[in-house]
């Protein structure tokens, strides 16, 4: 698995390990939560509740900070996948959706052109 993933990567990846029933879940280690997505508090103790093989996004302002600590909170949570949300809070659009490529596809074949 990458190191960092965009905020459209985390939409796909969290869909993709969703339907493999692996949780993904955004952890907010600046105190700043993201307007239009759950987030969680950074809390190792409440994270280790999480069921083993889920997936931590981090991220903080920048996304520079959790990307330099990847290894460290690797060593703390050696049962779960830790990845850095690349851009942190910064880059966060709230309404920002990823398309539905098999939604689109769908339409896509149902549109008949004269």
């Amino acid at each position: 698995m990458q190191d960092e993933w965009t905020q459209e990567e985390f939409y796909k990846q969290r869909e993709h390990l969703k339907a493999q029933g692996i949780k993904v879940l955004l952890i907010d280690t600046i105190l700043k939560p993201l307007e239009g997505i759950e987030t969680i508090i950074y809390n190792p103790p409440l994270m280790q509740k999480e069921p083993k093989g889920s997936v931590f996004v981090l991220y903080c302002d920048t996304g520079k900070v959790t990307y330099e600590r990847l290894k460290s909170y690797r060593k703390k949570f050696p049962d779960y996948t830790i990845i850095s949300l690349r851009g942190g809070r910064g880059y966060w659009r709230s309404h920002f959706k990823p398309l539905d490529t098999k939604k689109l596809g769908e339409s896509i074949k149902e549109c008949k052109l004269p």
